[in-house]
């Protein structure tokens, strides 16, 4: 009878074996490893969230359940494979049997793969049946995504906001030491209700984004000219991250997105809260048409408007990115006519990036930010561009003067 020491010397002698055995001993150890953190770790990093929704939970269950299931198929595959190269090996005088073609292990190996997918089938085909019912909602939103933002309506509420990136221009060049939730903040935040079934409607302005929250199972295309359908219903209150998973251009990497779940009570306190700083921030709009600032002010504030919304693509220093985005230092619109000038950031320019910012910002917002680009820089044009101005402007345009 053959000893240990001499079958493991045998085994471990140079050649084909050898290898095999290296081989496999480090698919043992891969798979021991993803199934220790997977199966044993909810909270691993290396396994799917779990979310807080109900479809969330059912689409971690069937995760696991397929997981297990190619474990298991793995495990008959690989078990077979390596007894019969340890078994039936050269060195035992093992002899190749001859023979053709067997109906029954045809059958065998036609039937079971068909039982093994049909398993996976069904409650695949449930959990995918259940996201996309979106009927009975109990609330609407719609998601609008752009280069690169996002914009969030509510139905019936008479609410809308933009949601940008939060995150400092310091802590993205490295200036500053990066927060907790380093590109993952947001100024705006899509606030709802817990417990209640909530209906997303998403789109996009411009290119194909994706708006994803993996806390909730949700991930959906936005796509120009169309509506996708998506739903929600979270179980308890928090603050969730996600950010667009679709490549969409430059600042693709800079557009997240935060979810507020609140208590039904305090959601409808900031609801009424949301309404009121809305209806606020229109009458500052219609009053500041009579106003005139000073240079300081206006280059103060059309500076944070560009920071948030120009520097993206012109840059912070205004030269923009050769051959993807124009400069504005030194260029023939900042320095050249104003209505010009403010035509741009009021309706972009048709084929390219820039965008129009007549619903994006205020009169004294867009008056802000091309009084600022016409005199950083080095522009010094010395002009300055008050809100009444561009509301001069629109109402021009929509009459045809201009």
């Amino acid at each position: 009878m053959i000893g240990i020491d001499q079958l493991w010397r045998e085994m471990t002698q140079e050649g084909p074996l050898k290898e095999l055995l290296m081989i496999a001993k480090r698919l043992v150890l891969i798979f021991i490893g993803s199934h220790s953190a997977l199966a044993f770790s909810g909270d691993s990093s290396l396994n799917m969230t779990k979310g807080v929704t109900d479809i969330s939970g059912k689409v971690y269950d069937l995760h696991m359940l397929i997981f297990y299931i190619c474990c298991a198929i793995a495990l008959i595959v690989f078990g077979v494979m390596f007894y019969s190269i340890f078994h039936h090996r050269k060195s035992k005088g093992a002899v190749a049997a001859h023979f053709h073609e067997s109906t029954k292990v045809e059958i065998l190996w036609t039937v079971i793969p068909i039982i093994i997918l049909i398993a996976m089938a069904i409650p695949a085909t449930k959990t995918l049946i259940a996201m996309e019912d979106t009927s009975q909602s109990d609330l609407t939103i719609k998601i609008t995504g752009s280069q690169w933002k996002w914009h969030y309506s509510y139905f019936g509420q008479d609410v809308e906001f933009f949601s940008l990136l939060a995150t400092s221009s310091k802590q993205i060049e490295g200036v500053e030491e990066k927060g907790a939730h380093y590109l993952l903040e947001v100024d705006n935040p899509l606030v709802v209700p817990i417990n209640r079934k909530i209906r997303f409607l998403l789109t996009s302005d411009d290119v194909i984004h994706s708006w994803w929250v993996p806390d909730f199972a949700v991930k959906k295309d936005t796509i120009p000219g169309f509506i996708n359908e998506a739903w929600t219903k979270i179980d308890k209150p928090g603050v969730y991250r996600g950010q667009c998973a679709e490549l969409c251009g430059r600042a693709h990497g800079f557009m997240p997105i935060v979810v507020h779940a609140m208590e039904e009570d305090n959601y409808e306190a900031w609801l009424a809260e949301k309404k009121e700083a809305l209806v606020k921030a229109k009458q500052a709009a219609l009053s500041a048409l009579d106003q005139s600032l000073s240079m300081e002010q206006l280059m103060a504030t059309g500076e944070a408007v560009y920071l948030a919304r120009c520097s993206v693509c012109h840059q912070v220093s205004g030269v923009g990115i050769p051959g993807a985005f124009p400069a504005i230092k030194g260029s023939a619109v900042a320095t050249g006519d104003r209505s010009a000038h403010i035509d741009v950031i009021v309706n972009g320019r048709s084929g390219t990036a820039m965008q129009a910012f007549v619903n994006q910002l205020t009169e004294e917002e867009i008056a802000a930010v091309v009084t600022y680009q016409r005199n950083a820089w080095g522009n010094d044009t010395g002009d300055l561009v008050q809100a009444s101005d561009v509301n001069s402007f629109k109402q021009q345009t929509a009459k045809g003067d201009l």
